[in-house]
């Protein structure tokens, strides 16, 4: 899951998909195209989101999108088109590519790009959770049958 800071959507990406599937059989993280906020909890408004939905992510740490993420995980879900250049820009090949998709293309008659709250009040929030919880869980229904 990457967005650009790696502290608002790619965070509750990571929560509700890890969520949603059994412990132990997938390795889910996330990640920023930008490094800026490396090391830093997920946005306080996107830890309480999540609460309210009974997720936790005061676990994770904001991380910088490296090469080696192409060969750490078989998909790679960008939150918006901005992003996805940006990680398709690090590829070193068709085969990294091909990982790297848009979150938003699992759902029908989406927008594509899963928009950044940072700048926006709560209810921007609530929005990207439920866009993303469900894109999960039609990620989840794939993965599971």
């Amino acid at each position: 899951m990457v967005c650009l800071g790696n502290i608002c959507r790619s965070p509750l990406a990571e929560g509700i998909l890890k969520a949603k599937l059994p412990q132990g059989n997938f390795f889910v993280d996330s990640a920023g195209t930008s490094g800026f906020h490396s090391g830093e909890l997920p946005d306080p408004r996107s830890i309480d989101v999540a609460r309210k939905h009974g997720i936790n992510i005061t676990d994770q740490r904001s991380r910088q999108f490296t090469v080696s993420d192409f060969d750490e995980f078989d998909i790679i879900f960008a939150m918006d088109s901005s992003n996805y250049q940006n990680i398709i820009n690090l590829a070193r090949n068709e085969k990294d590519i091909l990982k790297v998709k848009l979150i938003l293309n699992e759902l029908e008659n989406s927008t594509k790009d899963v928009p950044d709250p940072y700048y926006g009040g709560d209810q921007g929030f609530e929005q990207v959770f439920q866009l993303l919880d469900t894109a999960c869980e039609k990620i989840h229904n794939k993965l599971i049958t």
